[in-house]
């Protein structure tokens, strides 16, 4: 088991201001958090569709929750050359994440411990248990609140997933509790 850098890295403090339309008029916000983590990560959706045909259900149960499984399984039922490449968003999502929380997969951090879910209007958002979780609360500061962004994208090429590739971004900032 690997263990957690000692060094504790300071979070980089930022205040942006955001204009915003609001109503057909123009709003200026001011945003003032801190940068907690970035993470990034390429798959390769062939990669994944190997270990999909190589271990089929034993890989889907041990890495995604049943969520992340239905979403994808019922897209794949119109169009099965995309079922790959979803899975190979969300395996990249975790993997951001995880270099996000500063761990990587390591460390009582664990593949099902990060989550990929849709907000109602198709946003991807990242829910976090067990290990994962709790390492977000350790990196937060005290009387902020952590946020989770996350961006997903792949370019699956037709029928076979062959040099298609998936890649997520993940940022985990915090602003003021409140």
């Amino acid at each position: 088991m690997r263990k957690a850098n000692p060094i504790k890295k300071q979070p980089i403090k930022l205040s942006i201001r955001l204009k915003t339309n609001v109503e057909g008029g123009a709003a200026l916000g001011l945003w003032s958090g801190m940068i907690l983590g970035i993470g990034t990560d390429l798959t390769r959706i062939e990669r994944i569709e190997e270990t999909l045909q190589k271990h089929g259900t034993r890989f889907v149960q041990r890495c995604f929750g049943m969520e992340e499984t239905e979403k994808i399984e019922k897209a794949a039922a119109t169009a099965p050359h995309l079922r790959a490449a979803g899975y190979a968003k969300r395996w990249a999502a975790k993997e951001a994440c995880a270099k996000a929380l500063g761990l990587g997969i390591s460390n009582d951090i664990y593949l099902k411990d990060i989550i990929v879910v849709n907000s109602p209007d198709g946003q991807p958002q990242l829910v976090l248990s067990g290990g994962a979780k709790d390492r977000l609360t350790a990196i937060t500061p005290q009387g902020m609140t952590a946020r989770i962004d996350v961006s997903l994208t792949d370019e699956a090429l037709g029928e076979k997933a062959a040099g298609g590739m998936a890649l997520a971004f993940v940022v985990i900032s915090a602003e003021a509790a409140g």
